[in-house]
């Protein structure tokens, strides 16, 4: 199961991509999701979330962690962009 229809509908107009978000890869399974921190703004409409997911692709653990920044729209927060501190 792909949760990319999820993910694009969360997902900003302005900053989605147009292309495939999972293209011909092997299966990932998802194994955990760690939430380090978070903020809403004092506008209640824009917001940032650190985590960190692991996951693992072909019996090989891989970790993401980011910086996402998100504003809300109507009711839904969605998805704008984000920065991966573990990058230099």
């Amino acid at each position: 199961m792909t949760l990319e229809p999820y993910l694009l509908s969360t997902w900003h107009n302005d900053t989605r991509p147009d292309e495939p978000l999972f293209q011909d890869q092997e299966p990932t399974q998802w194994v955990g999701l760690t939430i380090k921190n978070q903020l809403i703004a004092d506008d209640h409409i824009s917001g940032t979330v650190e985590f960190v997911a692991i996951f693992k692709v072909n019996g090989k653990a891989h970790r993401i962690h980011e910086i996402s920044q998100f504003i809300k729209q109507g009711q839904q927060w969605v998805y704008v962009d984000g920065q991966f501190p573990d990058i230099k």
